[in-house]
C-alpha cells in the first residue's frame, strides 16, 4: 500500500457519484474500469478492487437530472494503480476496447482520463517512486506532458482481469467557485497543505504526497453549486487516522465557521462550493 495513503495521513477513502441509470454505469465500472460488485440494490451499487473495502459507490436518485455544466463539484476521482506495469495493463486494456480517452504525465505520475457514461470524470494512474518527485520551497514540481505510452506498454504483457487488489483511491479532485476560500477550508479547516500550484488550481496533501486532493476553478469563477439530484459527486470520504486527529480537525473548522453536522455518529462538512465531505476513522 502508498504510504501517503494510510496513517498518520489524512487521505481520500471513498467517493459516492450519482448516475442516471444505474444498470448503465455499474456494467461500465466492473467491465471497462474492472471494479466488482461489493453491494448493489435498486438504486445503488457499491464497487471494489480487493472484494472488501467500498471505493465507488454509484447511486440512482430517484429524480436524477443530467449532468449540470459550469457548475462546482467533481472534476475527476482517480484510481491509484500499484505499478507501472498495472498501468500498462490498463493501457492496453483500454487500446482494445477503443474506447476514448486521454493520458499525460505529471512528472510525479503517469495518468489515463476517460470519462464513464454520465460524464463523469475518472483517472487512473500510477505514481513515479516518492524519492524521484523534486521539491522547492515546499511546492513539488509537477506540469502536464505528453505520457510515454510505448514505454508503459513494454512495462507487461500480462492479460487484463480487472483491478489489482491494492488498488486505492488515489485523489479527488474539484471544481470551485473560488480557489482562495477554498484553499483556506482545507488548509485552515480540514488541515491540508498546498504543495503545487497551477493556472487557477491548487494541489493540497498531508504526509508529503503530491495531492490527495486539487481545486480548480476551471468552470468559472463563482461557479454555483449543481442542483442535488444532478449527475455528479454527492459525496467522498476523509479518512483520519484516530478519532484524536479527527476531533482536531472538527475544532479547526468550528473556529473557521465551516458547517459541521453529526449523522449517526458521522461528521459530515462540505467546502464553500458545495463539495460534501464525510469525516471518517
Amino acid at each position: 500500500m502508498s504510504i501517503f495513503h494510510k496513517e498518520p495521513n489524512v487521505y481520500v477513502g471513498e467517493v459516492n457519484i450519482k448516475v442516471k441509470d444505474l444498470h448503465l454505469a455499474s456494467d461500465f465500472y466492473e467491465k471497462m474500469i474492472g471494479f466488482k460488485i461489493l453491494e448493489k440494490a435498486d438504486r445503488k451499487a457499491v464497487l471494489t478492487a480487493d472484494g472488501k473495502t467500498p471505493l465507488v459507490t454509484l447511486e440512482q436518485p430517484a429524480d436524477v437530472i443530467p449532468k449540470t455544466e459550469r457548475t462546482s463539484g467533481l472534476y475527476h476521482f482517480a484510481i491509484l494503480l500499484p505499478s507501472r506495469a498495472d498501468l500498462s495493463v490498463f493501457l492496453r486494456h483500454l487500446l482494445q476496447t477503443g474506447y476514448r480517452f486521454g493520458a499525460a504525465d505529471h512528472y510525479v505520475s503517469e495518468a489515463l482520463y476517460l470519462n464513464d457514461p454520465d460524464g463523469n470524470g475518472i483517472e487512473v494512474y500510477c505514481d513515479r517512486p516518492a524519492e524521484k518527485w523534486n521539491w522547492k520551497n515546499g511546492l513539488v514540481d509537477m506540469a502536464t506532458v505528453q505520457l510515454d505510452g510505448e514505454g508503459i506498454l513494454a512495462e507487461s504483457d500480462a492479460e487484463w482481469t480487472g483491478l489489482p487488489v491494492d488498488t486505492l483511491m488515489g485523489h479527488i479532485h474539484l471544481h470551485v467557485g473560488d480557489l482562495h476560500k477554498a484553499e483556506e477550508f482545507y488548509t485552515k479547516g480540514l488541515g491540508f497543505q498546498t504543495v503545487s500550484y497551477y493556472p487557477q488550481a491548487a494541489f493540497l496533501s498531508t504526509g508529503g504526497y503530491h495531492h490527495h486532493i486539487a481545486i480548480n476553478t476551471w468552470q468559472g469563477t463563482g461557479a454555483p453549486t449543481p442542483p442535488e439530484n444532478s449527475v455528479g459527486l454527492k459525496w467522498y470520504t476523509l479518512v483520519f487516522p484516530n478519532k484524536e486527529a479527527r476531533d482536531n480537525v472538527l475544532k479547526q473548522l468550528q473556529e473557521i465557521g465551516a458547517p459541521v453536522k453529526e449523522e449517526a455518529g458521522e461528521f459530515i462538512t462540505h467546502d464553500p462550493a458545495g463539495n460534501v465531505i464525510r469525516l471518517v476513522i
